[in-house]
């Protein structure tokens, strides 16, 4: 018996050293990502159902969104005349379609836990279609997987618990793995789409336009931008046909002014700054700049060295093909520009880039603990309600650090098929 108990020690400590071994490697293989992604893709299922279930709802713009789809049930298309308890309805016709089915399927809105659970599959469709991404890319070790799904309880609290309209446009925008796949027009369709649910999502599109030129070049790219003008004018129809100037004006309203009390990101200056509408366009400024700067020295680096140039390289039917990292990263970096000079971040729009920063934070020269640091403050930001001078100050201390990552990256992964020494290349 002595030496039964000391044979099955031994085979014990084998297999913890085995474990020991392999488990780290397996943690930090690229390869691994789908698998790593789908056991926490199941472990999501199960969190989710607990915080639907032992946390309380907490109601902030549910109800006026029943509010505002209701008028239009009820006949009213005159966007002027479309509001709720929060104010006028200020976002465009797929909101008013994607709502009016809530509406229904939750008998009139008030049956939340049903809605809840409506949220949770649209989590776990959106969180399928981002591990797709990382497993695509392949840019970080999958173990980034578990701490992207577990840290963040505002993100699953945005879902869940407050049924916001952010997270089906950011569903709707990881139609970035149809780009990924090389099928434009059906990703032009699905963006525009999210596009009509928020604008926000425009934010990803001066890197979608980049790599539709030097994907398509100019004429399918134009058929591509058709795709998305006609899909907003088709679902507009109603309400364009009634007030047409009324329906642009409240659903593309970009002087739309935010209150300092929710503001995350400029709690570090006084209210008569952050309302002054210098101070705003100063933001859309410095946001053109820092854009126009990464689309010519970074998405563009080498192959257009001009605006001139990249209009001769695109009107001499020049072309160049990207790998799906590179599709990623200007996307990805072009939204994530757009966060930094922002007007105002609430709450809820922690899901415009949250799911982005792991693969942004991978595309920089830092090392990984660095990376974590970084993504555990920008979670610790977002986590301080309300927020304060400090969350504020520390939330622009990480964008910029990331931001200036992002710039010194020097990623060659956009090449030219069958190139030669004669022909340019990007990144």
């Amino acid at each position: 018996m002595p030496g039964i108990n000391k044979n099955k020690r031994n085979i014990t400590s084998t297999v913890l050293q085995k474990i020991s071994k392999e488990a780290p490697q397996f943690l930090t293989n690229p390869q691994n990502t789908w698998l790593v992604g789908l056991l926490m893709w199941s472990v999501e299922v199960v969190l989710n159902l607990y915080v639907i279930n032992r946390v309380k709802f907490t109601e902030i713009d549910w109800k006026a969104y029943m509010q505002e789809v209701e008028g239009f049930i009820n006949g009213t298309h005159d966007y002027m005349q479309l509001k709720g308890d929060t104010g006028p309805l200020v976002y465009p016709a797929g909101f008013v379609y994607v709502y009016t089915a809530l509406y229904y399927m939750t008998s009139h809105g008030t049956n939340v836990k049903l809605g809840q659970y409506i949220f949770f599959l649209i989590y776990l469709v959106n969180l399928y279609f981002v591990i797709q991404i990382y497993s695509k890319t392949k840019k970080c070790p999958p173990y980034v997987i578990i701490f992207m799904c577990c840290t963040s309880y505002r993100v699953h609290s945005i879902f869940v618990l407050r049924l916001f309209n952010d997270p089906i446009a950011m569903f709707g925008c990881f139609s970035l793995n149809l780009f990924m796949d090389k099928k434009w027009y059906l990703g032009s369709f699905f963006f525009s789409f999210a596009v009509s649910i928020k604008m926000n999502i425009l934010l990803f599109s001066p890197g979608l336009l980049v790599l539709l030129l030097l994907e398509n070049g100019i004429l399918k790219t134009f058929l591509n931008l058709t795709v998305c003008a006609a899909l907003q004018v088709i679902l507009a129809i109603p309400f364009l046909l009634t007030n047409p100037f009324g329906y642009i004006v409240r659903s593309f309203d970009l002087s739309r002014q935010f209150f300092f009390v929710w503001t995350v990101n400029w709690r570090l200056i006084p209210e008569e700054l952050f309302l002054d509408r210098r101070f705003h366009f100063a933001l859309l400024l410095c946001h053109l700049a820092v854009l126009i700067a990464f689309a010519l020295k970074r998405w563009c680096r080498k192959a257009f060295e001009t605006i001139i140039n990249m209009f001769k390289c695109i009107l001499n039917g020049k072309t160049y093909h990207g790998v799906v990292n590179v599709i990623a990263l200007a996307m990805f970096t072009s939204n994530f520009i757009g966060i930094c000079f922002s007007r105002s971040l609430h709450y809820q729009f922690y899901v415009w880039y949250y799911h982005t920063l792991p693969f942004l934070l991978w595309c920089t020269p830092f090392s990984s603990p660095a990376r974590l640091l970084l993504f555990g403050l920008i979670e610790m930001c977002w986590n301080t309600y309300p927020s304060t001078f400090l969350s504020s100050l520390g939330l622009h201390i990480c964008h910029i650090c990331l931001l200036l990552g992002l710039w010194v990256n020097k990623s060659t992964a956009l090449t030219v098929p069958n190139s030669d020494s004669n022909k340019p290349k990007l990144w």
